[in-house]
């Protein structure tokens, strides 16, 4: 009985124990916004969201989730927050983002500089004049594929402000 006593007293200690060092090992965020990202000229069929998380210490992550068919491990989707509205002809490309696992339909990205050298903060990203776009390829003509786009920061994100059949393929310079 002292067996089963002292097993279930260990056990529960380290239940205890893991689980409060995995609350810990968490990051803290002092600021969060998502934005909805939309099916783009793409026929697959995708959508998906874009959450900008502040950390404690100013750095921002940015995460892309798509909603879809999901594909290899071994192909990634280019990710792109660019400057201006999706439907900007041209529009340069503001920050590289991690490309889209095809498996996961994730990206995860911590903000760094921006291609003109600016570092946004998190008011700063709110009031960004930019967009994301995801693409079925890096070059060639699926690049001019765009699976999912939207407006961030200060531009209208919106349902109703979204018109898939206004988005311009965007500059692949960075």
């Amino acid at each position: 009985m002292k067996n089963i006593s002292f097993l279930l007293l260990l056990g529960f200690l380290l239940i205890a124990f893991v689980g409060c060092r995995n609350s810990e090992d968490r990051p803290r965020y002092r600021n969060q916004v998502e934005y909805p990202l939309f099916q783009g000229n793409s026929p697959f069929a995708f959508e998906g969201t874009f959450t900008v998380r502040e950390l404690e210490d100013g750095t921002l992550t940015l995460d892309l989730r798509m909603n879809g068919p999901k594909g290899d491990a071994t192909v990634a989707f280019p990710a792109h927050l660019h400057f201006g509205t999706y439907d900007r002809i041209d529009a340069d490309i503001a920050f590289l983002l991690t490309p889209v696992n095809s498996e996961t339909l994730r990206s995860e990205t911590v903000l760094g500089p921006l291609s003109n050298g600016k570092i946004l903060t998190f008011a700063d990203f709110q009031n960004f004049d930019g967009h994301i776009k995801v693409h079925l390829a890096d070059s060639g003509p699926e690049y001019e594929e765009i699976l999912v786009a939207g407006n961030v920061g200060r531009n209208d994100a919106s349902p109703e402000a979204f018109d898939a059949t206004a988005i311009t393929v965007c500059s692949p310079y960075y």
